[in-house]
């Protein structure tokens, strides 16, 4: 069974058990809820009236009574760890030191007292948003299988940073005349741009037409704010973190490569090993030979490492999936189905028109067969949200299903992976005008070019890590004056829609390389089943069926 066809079962078998026993399972019990900061529990005084205190600190706990029909109570039973009892008394302190207008460090250790691991018990009233019930076996099997997923994304990660190193420095220095590289360079980031207002030209318009914003219910608007109303201010403190535009194209130099690397800071790193390779290139073949043969040695067993990653991918992908659908509400689905629906067909279109017509006219090659040949690098992007870790996966599809060379594969693929965001562009254009339609403003079109331009430029920096189209999001709704609270309103389905435009961005590298390969003169052609069978040291299957190589040395045993 090929590798692809492992992924699609592990895909599909996650997505079955989450919506089957995963924590907002509809089939499960729910004894369990989530708490947010506008819950409030009522606890048993001192002198054995009820009195109200807020759930800071608590975030979730279980029921164990139910109380009432229509707006039932629930009575809830929850312990404190250390960090809920430092959380409980600070918030405490602050409220003590508001009434009695004296700072925090006078009162000290003033006001209620918590013990670690001591058990409470109260009454909260089962109302959404700020009452949400779980279920605990669920939550469970998430809490004991997202391990497999972690582990698998991490062990992906790890051979990134040096195979694109390795890969690009080996690849330029093949390369003979770093003008040939310029070339290479200005025509595949031309050509990053172009798509990428393409993209948001076909979101900003599909949303304009439809209107998803209009669609949504006053109830609905409340209870996603209200929800995520502490993810959202997260992500707007991260933004406003975030370097200018100017600060970044500075930092692509860097000052310490090493520190670079440690860091897997990848613009970095690519024009770092771009400046090596270029350096190879302009020493003496009997110098920079050795040199060259260590890198792609080098290469080549960061590649094989990829191959050992992959065993687990079928496992991992399930344990990823079975998180994501069984942690998302069937009825924050619902609420923002439109939303949704209109971002995932504004994809699609870019899909099919933009990258169809860049492999097609472009590259001469048939569009079904191209998507077919990167098969493992699209479902390995649709279930990690992660074009930074699929990276070494679209490079290894590119090379032996496209015959694509490692020169151009090894520049376009690292560099498409870190600034080709188109997926995540034109999602950002729906997504401000979704919110700014729900807060009843009317967008001109200088408002629109905004977004554009903005997203644009945004989505050049966002990381190829899940859930960084958030940050570049918070961005474009300032740029317009969109009030960044809003991000409440899309955060629920933002990991599912992650999926599709992460897979999307993906499918933009792999047509840009194959473009930028026919213009370098490279011989496309598919990789067939036969050839596939035939040698082992093509495609995914049967790299780590070798039997292990001993390696020679030449220190002698004897004492």
């Amino acid at each position: 069974m090929q590798l692809y066809t492992k992924i699609i079962i592990g895909m599909a078998l996650g997505v079955v058990l989450g919506f089957l026993v995963g924590p907002n399972s509809a089939m499960l019990n729910h004894d369990g809820v989530r708490l947010t900061n506008a819950a409030r529990i009522l606890v048993e005084g001192r002198a054995g009236a009820a009195v109200a205190t807020n759930s800071s600190g608590i975030r979730s706990a279980k029921i164990i009574e139910r109380k009432g029909d229509k707006a039932p109570w629930l009575k809830v039973k929850w312990q404190l760890s250390n960090k809920d009892v430092f959380r409980l008394q600070k918030a405490a302190q602050d409220a003590l030191a508001k009434k009695t207008g004296k700072p925090s460090a006078i009162l000290g250790a003033k006001g209620p007292k918590y013990k670690i691991g001591a058990a409470y018990s109260g009454w909260v009233k089962n109302v959404e948003p700020a009452v949400s019930t779980y279920s605990l076996f669920g939550q469970t099997l998430v809490d004991y299988t997202e391990w497999i997923g972690r582990l698998f994304l991490a062990l992906i990660k790890m051979v990134v940073v040096p195979l694109v190193f390795f890969s690009l420095t080996v690849g330029v220095a093949s390369l003979g005349d770093f003008r040939r590289l310029g070339r290479l360079g200005g025509r595949t980031i031309g050509l990053f741009t172009v798509t990428t207002v393409m993209s948001l030209i076909i979101g900003v318009g599909l949303a304009n037409i439809i209107k998803p914003g209009d669609l949504m219910s006053v109830g609905d608007k409340a209870k996603l704010l209200a929800s995520y109303e502490g993810a959202a201010t997260n992500t707007v403190a991260n933004a406003a973190d975030a370097p200018s535009t100017m600060d970044q194209i500075i930092a692509i130099v860097p000052s310490n490569p090493v520190a670079s690397i440690a860091n897997g800071d990848m613009l970095q790193i690519i024009f770092f090993a771009l400046m090596f390779g270029i350096a190879l290139t302009l020493l003496s073949e009997e110098r920079s030979k050795p040199v060259i043969t260590l890198l792609d040695n080098c290469n080549e067993a960061m590649v094989m490492l990829v191959h050992i990653a992959m065993m687990l991918a079928p496992i991992g992908v399930a344990a990823l999936l079975f998180k994501v659908v069984g942690s998302t509400g069937l009825s924050v689905l619902v609420a923002l189905s439109v939303y949704g629906l209109v971002v995932v067909a504004g994809l699609m279109i870019h899909l099919i028109l933009t990258y169809g017509s860049i492999v097609k006219f472009g590259a001469k090659l048939p569009f079904l067969p191209f998507l077919k040949a990167i098969r493992p690098a699209l479902m390995l992007a649709f279930s990690t949200s992660s074009s930074s870790a699929t990276l070494p996966v679209t490079k290894e599809c590119a090379e032996d299903n496209l015959n694509v060379s490692n020169s151009v594969s090894s520049f376009v693929i690292p560099l498409g992976a870190t600034i080709n965001m188109d997926g995540t562009a034109l999602y950002q254009g729906v997504a401000a005008l979704f919110i700014a339609q729900i807060y009843g403003m009317d967008l001109t079109l200088g408002d629109q070019a905004t977004i554009v331009l903005s997203a644009t430029l945004a989505s050049v920096g966002a990381a190829g890590v899940p859930g960084a189209g958030m940050i570049t999001l918070a961005m474009v709704l300032t740029a317009i004056g969109v009030p960044t609270e809003g991000l409440a309103l899309v955060l629920g389905v933002d990991r599912l829609l992650d999926m599709f435009r992460t897979a999307t961005n993906v499918v933009g590298d792999s047509a840009a390389t194959v473009l930028m390969a026919r213009l370098e003169g490279d011989d496309l052609k598919f990789l067939s089943e036969e050839d596939d069978a035939a040698n082992p040291k093509k495609g995914f299957e049967g790299r780590v069926d070798n039997e292990p190589q001993p390696v020679e040395s030449d220190v002698s045993d004897e004492d």
